[in-house]
């Protein structure tokens, strides 16, 4: 199941290059999108209403999309509006349009009901394209459903195993560390110190500073949207704080953001987004680079761990999971995410028609 009336990140910006249709599969549909004249994203049903061929596989003309199978042009709007060899377009010819939005680099689609489609309610990146930042890419394409991507983010206790020679730097802080979990509109605030932890191997740290106390604060928000900043100081600031959040005047050792995107592709496979951004005050560009050398690393590491527990799954009649302290974030996220599926449910039941009821005369 999904929740369908939300913002879904479609890809990077640069992924959807002028004059060239780019075909995505978003949950369970089938979806092309293309770059009009004017600079703008427009998304449609991957699926020519005559025919049914990709539209994926047809030519962009200014703001529309031509099927090239049969030569039928569709508007941003799913309309088609204009028929070879005819003059009359038939009101049903048309293909599903999805609300899309670029923003902070990401191009976003909505893939509910339209007239719900609020830009309010897209989570904002942090520093995308900032001027003043370093700002690295990636994807990740994971054989397993999104959930478990979810529950991974949600808990990063993990990090000291799953990537103990990696972003868990051989230390246990991150498992023995205990995050404060607070709801947000729409997602959940988690954050924890990480004490007397390694420094980032990515930066270069002053001399003498080898180990560094970590505040790590992120918000996880629906559909699956992770946004963490991160700031070190001198081993003792955490104690000094009484374990309560840095005070935001001081001066950190380094500070990092990163901002991540889980989008389904369908029940079984997701596609995961991320980005690593560095202040250029603190950090080279060559330290981005690194940084992202080190993500990528570890997000194989994920990638290794959620597809072999998708498979013990798939082969386990009922299964069934021990929740543990460590699973509060997680098991809050779900209960959110299964109350918004339910609120809709009603909703989708109403919209659902034929699946061809859109076939051209």
């Amino acid at each position: 199941m999904f929740l369908r009336n939300c913002w879904y990140v479609a890809g990077w910006s640069h992924h959807f290059s002028s004059g060239r249709p780019v075909a995505r599969a978003m949950l369970g549909e089938p979806i092309v999108l293309y770059r009009k004249d004017d600079g703008g994203i427009a998304a449609l049903e991957d699926r020519c209403c005559h025919r049914l061929a990709p539209l994926s596989k047809g030519r962009v003309e200014g703001g529309d999309l031509r099927c090239m199978y049969h030569g039928l042009k569709f508007a941003p709007s799913g309309a088609c509006v204009e028929i070879p060899g005819q003059t009359i377009v038939p009101p049903r010819a048309r293909v599903r349009a999805y609300p899309a939005v670029e923003q902070d680099c990401w191009v976003w689609l909505w893939m509910g009901d339209p007239a719900l489609a609020d830009v309010a309610l897209i989570p904002r990146a942090l520093k995308h394209d900032d001027p003043d930042w370093w700002m690295q890419t990636g994807e990740l394409v994971y054989e397993a459903n999104y959930q478990l991507i979810n529950d991974n983010l949600l808990d990063l206790a993990h990090l000291s195993y799953v990537h103990e020679n990696t972003l868990g730097r051989n230390s246990m802080s991150w498992a023995e560390s205990r995050p404060t979990v607070s709801p947000i509109p729409r997602g959940l605030r988690i954050a924890r110190w990480v004490v007397n932890n390694p420094g980032p191997r990515y930066l270069t740290m002053p001399d003498g500073v080898s180990h560094v106390d970590m505040w790590a604060s992120y918000d996880y928000m629906v559909p699956g949207i992770f946004l963490l900043r991160t700031r070190s100081y001198p081993v003792g600031m955490a104690a000094a704080r009484g374990m309560r959040a840095p005070d935001p005047d001081a001066e950190p050792l380094t500070t990092t953001t990163t901002s991540q995107a889980v989008t389904p592709i369908d029940e079984r496979h997701t596609i995961y987004y991320y980005s690593g951004c560095l202040p250029r005050r603190l950090a080279s560009e060559e330290d981005s680079r690194q940084q992202l050398a080190l993500f990528e690393r570890a997000f194989a590491e994920d990638n290794v761990i959620i597809e072999a527990q998708q498979r013990v799954i798939a082969r386990t009649p009922q299964p069934r999971m021990l929740w543990i302290r460590a699973d509060q974030a997680l098991n809050q996220f779900r209960r959110l995410l299964d109350e918004l599926m339910a609120d809709e449910a009603p909703e989708a039941a109403a919209n659902t028609v034929p699946a061809l009821q859109g076939a051209a005369g």
